[in-house]
């Protein structure tokens, strides 16, 4: 892996943990559904402008143009879920479970993609699991 790919993991990382904190103190004083529009807005914004910075042309293909807009909307049911979850629960337990995330295209490549799944990867979804199990009683 590229070292400009890490760096760019890196910076996701950090973004996302300070977007955790940020969003369970904003919901503190905020709706959770208020704090989570106001967010998103400032990311699409943010979206936006990186767009405009950069010098190749958008293009526009239909079929991708269908799955974002449907990755979209479970983005939205989610980002809903995690702040009223963040207004009604502890940032620590909601904002682990939510991070487990990637079990769910895990399980799907697996089932749905016919991807193969090797012993370390069956253990390391177990383990996963194992955490959601421990951290939710």
């Amino acid at each position: 892996m590229s070292q400009h790919a890490v760096s760019l993991a890196v910076v996701a990382m950090l973004g996302w943990g300070l977007w955790t904190v940020l969003a369970n103190e904003a919901t503190r004083t905020l709706e959770p559904e208020l704090a989570m529009i106001l967010s998103y807005t400032a990311g699409v914004v943010v979206a936006v402008g990186y767009v405009a910075v950069q010098s190749d042309p958008i293009a526009l293909e239909r079929t991708g143009v269908t799955y974002a807009l449907a990755a979209g909307v479970f983005a939205g049911i989610a980002a809903v879920a995690f702040y009223a979850g963040l207004s009604a629960g502890h940032v620590g337990i909601v904002t682990t479970i939510s991070a487990l995330y990637f079990l769910v295209p895990a399980v799907l490549g697996v089932l749905v993609l016919g991807e193969s799944l090797a012993l370390k990867d069956a253990l390391g979804i177990a383990c996963a699991a194992l955490a959601v199990l421990l951290l939710a009683n």
